[in-house]
């Protein structure tokens, strides 16, 4: 694993995917209402971050990785402000408008610092507007050292299989977040990121690691894979790598406040260090340590280098 921070800046990450702009309102919770069994809060602050691939590509850009983001998104207020906190995190944006649909918002209600309640407004893109997605990667991928595919099921991906044999057809590594049961829409990619959920969704239950592996190492072969990283929480992570032993990294995180998000900082990550010339087994190292930052931060949040920096530090200590 390196011990120190790599050069991002040395590589070009292109990411494609489901955009949606995360919206929180805080407030102060001092006592229920008269009309239901809830609690009233009063509303003082109004915050927005960039969710889904937008999570993806700040995380990638704040490590200084060169970072151009594909999506769709809706022809209204949440784009515009969407757009505006990607360009301020240093994220090329080539955002295709689909007039006839709202950008996804998700918005949630926090009070003490705890999550009460999130409402959700989205109409999931039809196959009609993901087709200009296609023209759009051809035209940004030259010059690409990897690509991150996030996959939220919202629609931006529909035709994902065309972008993966384009990209491997030049030679581009790409790292799928994958959505759903249908893993057979990722074939030939470099490397897909499930959480254990999901892997087990596809595979079935894993009573014991031999079975983990066994179920894995088939997955991979069937789907023309590199390799398969799956996440498991507290129990880090476990890449399974064509024709080499199965690699299981520890989690680093010392306390989990929030989830949210951590997905999308692993597949940064290691999308990153793939393009900056990382082996796959160093970037899924980086993306462990990394992981385990953001699952300390409240929402969807990206790592810093200098926290990354003195995390890898701290593992290569400990090692």
């Amino acid at each position: 694993m390196p011990t120190s921070l790599p050069d991002f800046s040395r590589g070009r990450l292109v990411i494609v995917g489901d955009v949606m702009l995360d919206r929180y309102w805080h407030g102060s919770t001092n006592r229920i209402s008269p009309e239901a069994p809830v609690p009233v809060v009063k509303v003082e602050a109004d915050e927005f971050r960039a969710g889904g691939a937008g999570n993806v590509a700040l995380n990638a850009a704040v490590l200084g990785g060169n970072t151009e983001l594909v999506a769709l998104v809706g022809r209204d207020e949440a784009a515009q402000r969407l757009r505006d906190k990607l360009e301020a995190g240093r994220v090329v944006c080539r955002l295709l408008e689909a007039p006839q649909h709202p950008t996804i918002t998700k918005l949630r209600i926090i009070s003490r610092h705890q999550q009460l309640i999130r409402l959700d407004f989205e109409d999931s893109f039809a196959a009609l507007e993901s087709a200009g997605i296609e023209q759009a990667f051809q035209h940004t991928l030259p010059g690409a050292g990897a690509v991150v595919l996030s996959d939220y099921g919202k629609g931006t991906l529909a035709q994902v299989g065309g972008l993966v044999r384009i990209a491997r057809g030049q030679g581009t590594p790409v790292v799928v977040d994958p959505k759903g049961t249908d893993f057979g829409r990722y074939r030939g990619a470099t490397v897909i990121t499930p959480n254990m959920s999901e892997f087990e969704a596809v595979v079935g239950h894993c009573a014991d690691e031999a079975t983990l592996r066994e179920r894995g190492e088939a997955l991979r072969e069937s789907l023309a894979l590199d390799a398969v990283l799956i996440t498991r929480s507290e129990r880090g992570m476990t890449l399974l790598q064509a024709g080499q032993a199965p690699l299981d990294l520890p989690t680093r995180a010392r306390d989990v406040f929030d989830v949210t998000g951590a997905g999308d900082t692993v597949v940064a990550v290691l999308g990153a260090g793939l393009a900056c010339g990382l082996a796959l087994a160093e970037a899924t190292a980086v993306a462990n340590v990394a992981a385990g930052i953001v699952v300390g931060k409240l929402g969807t949040a990206t790592v810093s280098p200098e926290e990354l920096a003195a995390a890898l530090r701290n593992a290569a200590q400990a090692a």
